[in-house]
């Protein structure tokens, strides 16, 4: 297992993390398989999508503030509920293949870590599981 630090400069933001995930199975030399990536922070999570297009991003974060307001009646003392229900919605973790060393995605598709407390410093769990070459 391998731990990735996640840093976020806003509240609400999508930090790429596919060149790290790549990083790691290349100085680990996992070539194939199956790759986890864990947030264990319960206002954050893990997603897949577009990467190409920043305004994708920007889509993903309008819709979701607007669905899970910030300044809502939540009972939650703390004043970061919305986060913990963004957390719930978009997951705490992906699995994605991995062959000859290199993760298994679509052309435009990233991995994100799902900041939605921040600006905060994270880590991000990444585990692996070999398959048959």
């Amino acid at each position: 297992m391998e731990v990735i630090k996640v840093s976020s400069r806003n509240r609400q933001e999508l930090v790429e993390i596919t060149a790290k995930l790549r990083a790691t199975l290349g100085e680990r030399g996992w070539r194939q398989g199956v790759l986890t990536v864990y947030c264990p922070h319960t206002t954050a999570g893990i997603t897949i999508n577009e990467a190409a297009d920043p305004s994708v991003v920007q889509d993903i974060n309008g819709t979701l503030a607007k669905l899970v307001p910030e300044g809502a009646n939540y009972r939650h003392m703390e004043g970061n509920s919305d986060a913990h229900i963004k957390s719930s919605l978009v997951g705490c973790s992906e699995q994605i293949l991995v062959e000859r060393g290199d993760l298994v995605l679509g052309t435009w598709q990233g991995v994100f870590f799902a900041e939605f407390d921040g600006p905060r410093s994270r880590k991000v769990y990444v585990g692996f599981s070999p398959g048959n070459e």
